[in-house]
């Protein structure tokens, strides 16, 4: 499940708060800066050369936070909650991954299930339609019976069909929930 996307989001939310929260508790230090500034003066375009009109400063700078008035504790508040909501957001986006996943391999287990019992029935329903033919031809019994016979058959058919293809909805389903990315499929 590692590959969805929602838990893939939700993990990485989680860690741009952890790095906003680092920002915060970052900003009750003190902070030193190099500025620099350097340039050219000159009345007129051509006569910007390597000269008298040149100017360099460089210099440090150091901010303080000493008077902020409870700014610092304030944002950083803000920052662990909104980490703790990244937090239960990623719980919530795992929660849901697990119920869809188990709610698919619910539904093909169960469709497994059903399909097997179809093919049973549909083997049966063969052999009933070849032994009413039998006593067809042999004569011991009317058509009737091997129209009904055929119709049984025909119906199971149908729904073993029917179930074989909500077993593979519920294939694509459970490989989307657990984050597909499978290269070959094993199914029966």
């Amino acid at each position: 499940m590692e590959r969805r996307p929602d838990i893939r989001q939700a993990e990485a939310q989680i860690a741009a708060a952890t790095a906003r929260v680092g920002e915060a508790k970052a900003n009750f230090f003190p902070r030193f800066v190099l500025l620099g500034s350097a340039g050219r003066q000159a009345s007129q375009l051509h006569d910007i050369t390597l000269g008298m009109g040149n100017f360099f400063g460089v210099g440090p700078a150091v901010s303080l936070p000493i008077f902020t008035g409870g700014r610092i504790r304030s944002e950083l508040r803000v920052q662990d909650a909104r980490l703790q909501q990244s937090v239960i957001e990623y719980r919530s986006a795992v929660l849901a991954a697990l119920e869809e996943s188990e709610n698919a391999l619910v539904g093909y287990s169960q469709e497994q299930t059903r399909r097997e019992r179809l093919e049973s029935a549909v083997n049966s329903n063969q052999e009933a339609v070849r032994l009413s033919s039998e006593l067809y031809k042999a004569g011991l019994t009317d058509f009737l019976a091997v129209l009904d016979a055929q119709r049984e058959l025909y119906a199971n058919q149908d729904l073993l069909a029917q179930s074989r293809i909500a077993q593979t909805v519920n294939l694509i389903a459970l490989y989307k929930a657990l984050g597909g990315g499978w290269q070959s499929v094993a199914y029966q």
